[in-house]
């Protein structure tokens, strides 16, 4: 699976365009949507995931034919096309948010719950910090896997667990 990064809006959201063969999947389309239409060229794209429901990270669905997010995706085992992921419900900064798994590719899509170094804000409308912290003792049981956040740097979860304050407890 081939991973693309591009940022888009104002607040700097990574927007990832997930290619196998010819097919293609976008997560988090912020806004922006020229820059995203234009890195995913000729790609058949099979539709969008949101990770959740911020503007930043869904200011552009409205360009794609199939949506994905919370409501659409169950917990567990999903498949899109030749796609194959975990849907993890990693609530906390957001009553909707998701975590993508994919357990192949060891990486994880984690939108604005975990970041390098820090989690999502918990202090905003929809958020709960009781909710994030029972997120984060969920992930904790995964095995390492590279972390695709919706802002900022890639880390690994192997580097979060034993670096990041947040996951000390």
């Amino acid at each position: 699976m081939k991973i693309t990064k591009i940022n888009v809006s104002v607040y700097k959201t990574n927007c990832y365009i997930l290619s196998i063969g010819n097919d293609s999947l976008v997560i988090d389309p912020g806004d922006d949507f020229p820059k995203i239409e234009k890195a995913i060229g000729n790609k058949n794209v099979l539709g969008a995931i949101v990770t959740h429901s911020h503007p930043d990270h869904n200011g552009a669905v409205n360009h794609f034919e199939n949506i994905y997010d919370y409501n659409n995706l169950k917990e567990g085992m999903n498949k899109i096309g030749p796609f194959e992921f975990e849907v993890i419900h990693t609530k906390g900064h957001r009553f909707d948010c998701i975590t993508l798994y994919f357990e192949n590719e060891k990486v994880m899509f984690t939108g604005d719950f975990l970041f390098y170094g820090t989690i999502g804000r918990t202090d905003l409308e929809g958020s709960n910090e009781e909710d994030m912290k029972k997120s984060i003792d969920k992930i904790k049981k995964y095995p390492d896997a590279k972390i695709y956040p919706g802002h900022g740097w890639t880390t690994t979860l192997k580097r979060e667990k034993e670096k990041n304050i947040y996951f000390r407890s």
